[in-house]
């Protein structure tokens, strides 16, 4: 794999095949090396080879005999700091897609050599990164404006003041993730929905001060979007998935565990309007009841479509609504945890219309009767204190 005249450049404890490393454009590396436990050091090429780093100056003799790179994963990889960005922005400017999740060194300063020397970078994960402030954000799209995917979970220290930046200079963006970044509200998503109108897949998950307002803006400027995740945003309501579903028709896939405040009308917009979905999370949804599955089970998804649906601690589910669902032929697995009025003989029938689904389900041991001396307390019917 790598070209010979540049191999004296590579410690001797580095293994290595040779093929011109010019021609590398993706690569891999992972944060241990089987069986040594080292904090950082295999990287594979896709095709052909395999590289193991041990030196901790290894990316930059990497990045300068590799300037066609245009794929590099670097996921987990906790010694990467802002040299090693300011190594592939001076040598690597191909690069096309960046993976630096949880490579927790990473600050604003990786992010302004990003921009200056990578102007082409479609994608980039920086979620965990913790340092990155609004700042790196801004510095990062005035030179990137072509990004098309931006990964940002767990950047706690954003604000809505990034996502402005983000909307102003990235048309092209086709997927956001946001999970987690605690500080965000309305104001920041709005900008996204409005400057980014490709948006084909955005998760605000955790994001709980958003309200029904990001879900209007989604409607009425992103009609292409294809995946919401929105889990334990409890400030969502029916009045915005219904203005979500009038507009977005290509919806897949939507997580809206412990958005608690929806109930079956949400259901209903989805079945009418959504003939796309394919996977709908309502976990901890507890006001959904039998007849919001009846109407999803009967919707233009239900038949062909529909693969996953999870259903854990949803109270009011009874046998009744596997019924529904058991016209969805295409229905892979579902997630019946914590519904206490669902029965084994209710998935059993669900069993022989759909044979292969994979049902996940849940339940307490008998209750064994009280002792006769009645001086043991049990304290939750699912424990058994013998």
């Amino acid at each position: 794999m790598m070209k010979p005249s540049s191999t004296k450049s590579f410690p001797r404890n580095c293994c290595f095949e040779y093929s011109p490393s010019w021609m590398w454009s993706r690569y891999a590396v992972a944060p241990r090396f089987p069986g040594h436990g080292m904090s950082w050091p295999l990287m594979v090429a896709t095709g052909s080879g395999l590289i193991c780093l041990i030196s901790r100056g290894i990316l930059r003799t990497f990045a300068q005999n590799c300037r066609n790179i245009e794929v590099l994963n670097l996921n987990g990889c906790t010694k990467i700091t802002d040299a090693t960005c300011t190594s592939l922005s001076k040598f690597c400017s191909k690069l096309r897609h960046l993976d630096l999740a949880s490579c927790t060194s990473i600050t604003n300063l990786s992010l302004k050599a990003l921009s200056e020397g990578c102007p082409l970078l479609e994608q980039l994960n920086i979620s965990w990164c913790d340092q990155v402030t609004k700042d790196g954000i801004q510095a990062l799209v005035r030179g990137c404006g072509g990004l098309k995917a931006l990964f940002l979970k767990g950047c706690t220290q954003l604000e809505d003041e990034a996502l402005k930046y983000i909307g102003a200079h990235c048309p092209e963006l086709v997927t956001l993730n946001l999970q987690t970044c605690l500080q965000i509200t309305d104001d920041g998503l709005i900008t996204i929905c409005r400057g980014c109108h490709k948006l084909q897949s955005l998760c605000a998950s955790g994001c709980a001060n958003i309200t029904d307002a990001i879900l209007n803006a989604l409607g009425q400027n992103c009609p292409r979007l294809r995946i919401l995740e929105v889990a334990r945003c409890s400030q969502l309501t029916d009045v915005g998935f219904t203005t979500l579903a009038r507009n977005c028709h290509e919806l897949e896939k939507m997580d809206l565990e412990e958005c608690v405040q929806i109930t079956d009308s949400t259901l209903i917009q989805l079945s009418i309007h959504c003939p796309r979905l394919q996977v709908l999370s309502l976990s901890h949804c507890e006001l959904i009841t039998d007849d919001g599955i009846r109407h999803l089970g009967n919707g233009a998804c239900a038949h062909d479509r529909l693969e996953v649906i999870e259903l854990d601690n949803c109270p009011l589910i009874t046998d009744a609504s596997l019924e529904h669902l058991k016209s969805c032929h295409s229905l892979e697995r579902i997630e019946l945890y914590d519904c206490q009025q669902i029965s084994r003989a209710g998935i059993k029938r669900l069993r022989t219309h759909l044979p292969n689904i994979k049902v996940h389900a849940y339940f307490a041991p008998v209750t064994p009767p009280p002792s006769v001396g009645g001086s043991r307390q049990r304290f939750c019917r699912c424990c058994i204190i013998l």
